[in-house]
């Protein structure tokens, strides 16, 4: 089983900066994808970054403000948060999945950091 931590979260004024933190533990493996999500009170889980085989993606709402990085030796991957909006103000949650080569689908989750930015 692997466990996904997130931490670095809290309380930013608009224009400001943070750095999330997303630790893998437990049966560590060369995720397929791994990246962040994020969830606005009363909205849906969207997709804000993600590195698929060294491959960066990003949602057009944080291209050129965000910025994510994996470590693979330290087993995390991190998301730099500049420029700050209270647009941005969520709970961003770690993500894993793929398919290991046996067939075996995983999916995981982190348990969610809160951010919030005051405009």
């Amino acid at each position: 089983q692997v466990q996904l931590v997130e931490s670095g979260g809290g309380l930013v004024q608009a224009g400001g900066s943070l750095r999330l933190s997303c630790a893998a533990s437990g049966t560590i493996f060369s995720f397929n994808v791994i990246g962040w999500y994020r969830q606005a009170p009363g909205k849906q889980r969207e997709l804000v970054a993600h590195i698929t085989r060294g491959t960066t993606n990003y949602a057009d709402s944080v291209k050129g403000r965000f910025t994510i990085s994996r470590d693979k030796a330290r087993n995390t991957v991190y998301l730099q948060m500049n420029s700050l909006k209270s647009e941005d103000t969520a709970v961003y949650y770690c993500n894993a999945n793929g398919i290991l080569p046996t067939g075996y689908k995983y999916d995981y989750w982190g348990q969610g950091t809160q951010v919030t930015v005051s405009s």
